[in-house]
C-alpha cells in the first residue's frame, strides 16, 4: 500500500523520498528543473534555385534584414525590381500550399521540394496567381504575374521571402552561384579591324 502514494510522484522526488527514508543523502539531479535545452540549429539553405523569380538578375531594391526578435522591425525577405504584369516563376520545385489574397495583396506560397523537415517556403507577393493550392510545380514554372503596387516599393517590385518552419531567412542564399555572382568581364575577339 505504501508503493500507491509514490506512483504519483516524478522519479527525481521518488529517490529523494526514497533517499530520505534511508538517511542516505539526496541523489544529485540530472539537470535543474529551470534549465532548458538549447534552441535547434537551423538546417542550412541548400543553394537549389534554378532561376531567379523575376528577370535573369533584377535589382535588389532592398535586401534581407532579419528582425533581431520575432517581433521587432526588419525586412522579412528581399524586394526585387520587376514591370507590373511580368511573370513570377517558382525558383525551384515544389508545392502550393496556398495561392490567394492577404491583407488585399495576392500571395503564392510554394512548400520546396526535399528540403529538409521542417521544409523550405517561399513566398512571392504582390502576385496574381496562376496556379492553386495543392499544384505540384516545377523549376523556372510561372505560378503568375506581377501586380501593381505602390505600397511597398517606389517602383513596382516582387516581395520574395523564405522561411523554415517560424524562421525567416534569406531568399537569395536559395541562389548558386552561377545565379547570384556577377558575370566577370570577357574580352571578345575584335573581327574586320585590321592589326596596326
Amino acid at each position: 500500500m505504501h508503493v500507491n502514494r509514490f506512483l504519483a510522484l516524478p522519479l527525481g522526488l521518488l529517490l529523494t523520498a526514497t533517499a530520505s527514508a534511508s538517511g542516505a543523502p539526496p541523489a544529485p539531479s540530472a539537470s535543474p528543473p529551470s534549465a532548458t535545452a538549447p534552441p535547434p540549429v537551423p538546417a542550412p539553405v541548400p543553394a537549389i534555385a534554378r532561376s531567379w523569380p523575376v528577370g535573369t538578375r533584377p535589382a535588389v531594391l532592398r535586401g534581407w534584414e532579419p528582425p533581431a526578435t520575432p517581433y521587432a522591425r526588419g525586412h522579412r525577405g528581399v524586394d526585387l525590381a520587376a514591370p507590373a504584369g511580368a511573370p513570377v516563376r517558382a525558383v525551384a520545385a515544389g508545392r502550393v500550399l496556398f495561392a490567394g489574397r492577404v491583407a488585399g495583396r495576392g500571395v503564392v506560397s510554394l512548400e520546396l521540394t526535399g528540403t529538409g523537415t521542417p521544409p523550405l517556403r517561399t513566398t512571392y507577393e504582390p502576385v496574381a496567381p496562376s496556379v492553386t493550392e495543392g499544384d505540384e510545380i516545377t523549376p523556372a514554372q510561372p505560378v503568375g504575374t506581377l501586380s501593381p503596387t505602390a505600397s511597398h516599393c517606389p517602383t513596382a517590385c516582387l516581395h520574395w521571402g523564405l522561411r523554415r518552419g517560424e524562421t525567416y531567412l534569406n531568399p537569395l542564399s536559395l541562389l548558386p552561384a552561377r545565379l547570384s555572382a556577377k558575370a566577370p568581364s570577357r574580352l571578345l575577339p575584335v573581327q574586320g579591324v585590321p592589326l596596326p
